[in-house]
């Protein structure tokens, strides 16, 4: 009995032999600089038109494309409330007759575009056919056939298919987390882990509960999320490893999907992506989006959009390293793609988007759709 007690001992002695802890420094609370001067005068200036308003993010596309030296010159929509609603944020902009008098249109540049998912595609071959860069919304492709049509229509006119995936390129606290990963601030990338709900609200659309319409949940918001993994961990190829996707709460819409998620690997690190429509009505936003990244020497969490029971506002950023805790407020963290956006269709750079990796997110999450399982076995 003696014997055992002491060996219990031992294994309790080993058990809490740990390596001392260094002591850390106190933690930091800093305010981001803009990082650019948000009221620079743009290098260059570009004559661009808006096709299709089926989604509200066409007002941030179409203000990030001004803030870097687009003029508006048209748009065209049909719904009469998407013409008024387009009209409040951006002035009495003159309505083209229909979509051919945009792309006929040989002083226009660019096209914006924002229509229902699956139209997306097909109208971005008909703007760079017309030898137009385009810019879509999210998800810019619903299909693996549409996708290959875009590959090929890229090769061959030589002009932009440009996707955008607004939760990294648009929202301050992911731009500020990309300046710290380039600079090495948490050392080698090795994994990201994205959750993003969403709230589904009340007036949607008859095309947001047809799968065949908006692709699927992760080709949908997934989308985003496979960006921001493509991105952080520098990959340049990637796979899918597993994935799931399901209706588990609205059994009335059958052609909705509120759950999935999905893990990929590259040859830059690894990623878990989870996204959903189960926002409760207690948050204060439309959801609580969180990105966590690990490196080799630190890590970075943000809380995007809100911290719901800490500090006010969103673009919240925590990052640990070797040495201390910080956390920085990015609010005031200016967003680049417009100016840089405009500079790469006028020098055909790609500074504000690499093609392939933005088609390659497009595959992932294409991919992952086909092949996903239920999440809940039967």
């Amino acid at each position: 009995m003696a014997a055992g007690t002491a060996g219990l001992a031992s294994l309790a002695g080993a058990a809490i032999a740990q390596p001392p802890t260094p002591k850390p420094l106190s933690p930091v609370l800093e305010v981001a600089e803009p990082g650019i001067d948000p009221n620079a005068k743009p290098k260059h200036s570009i004559r661009f038109a808006v096709i299709g308003c089926d989604h509200n993010h066409i007002f941030g596309m179409t203000a990030a494309v001004q803030r870097g030296g687009g003029q508006l010159v048209k748009f065209y929509a049909a719904d009469p409330k998407q013409i008024a609603d387009f009209r409040k944020q951006f002035g009495d902009v003159p309505l083209a007759r229909n979509e051919a008098d945009i792309i006929e249109d040989e002083s226009i540049q660019l096209v914006v575009a924002a229509p229902i998912p699956d139209l997306r595609a097909p109208l971005g071959l008909r703007v760079m056919a017309a030898g137009k860069d385009y810019l879509a919304d999210k998800p810019g492709i619903v299909t693996l056939e549409q996708l290959a049509q875009v590959r090929a229509a890229v090769k061959e006119t030589g002009r932009k298919y440009a996707i955008m995936y607004s939760e990294r390129l648009e929202v301050p606290s992911a731009v500020k987390a990309g300046e710290l990963v380039m600079a090495g601030a948490i050392g080698k990338v090795i994994q990201t882990v994205n959750l993003a709900p969403h709230r589904v609200g009340t007036g949607r659309p008859d095309w947001f509960w047809d799968k065949r319409r908006y692709g699927g949940i992760l080709t949908d918001i997934g989308s985003h999320q496979a960006d921001q993994f493509l991105y952080y961990t520098g990959s340049n190829r990637a796979s899918v490893i597993a994935a799931q996707t399901g209706n588990l709460a609205h059994p009335e819409r059958a052609g909705f999907e509120d759950f999935g998620d999905m893990t990929v690997t590259g040859n830059g690190g690894t990623g878990y992506i989870r996204v959903d429509w189960f926002t409760p009505d207690g948050l204060g936003v439309w959801g609580d989006g969180r990105l966590f990244i690990l490196g080799t020497e630190g890590y970075i969490e943000l809380r995007k959009y809100i911290d719901p029971i800490g500090r006010p506002g969103g673009n919240h950023l925590l990052i640990v390293d070797q040495k201390r805790a910080r956390y920085i407020d990015c609010s005031k963290v200016a967003l680049p793609f417009g100016p840089q956006f405009v500079t790469d269709i006028v020098e055909r750079t790609s500074v504000a988007q690499d093609q392939e990796q933005s088609l390659l997110a497009a595959e992932l999450v294409l991919t992952a759709q086909k092949r996903a399982t239920p999440p809940i076995a039967a």
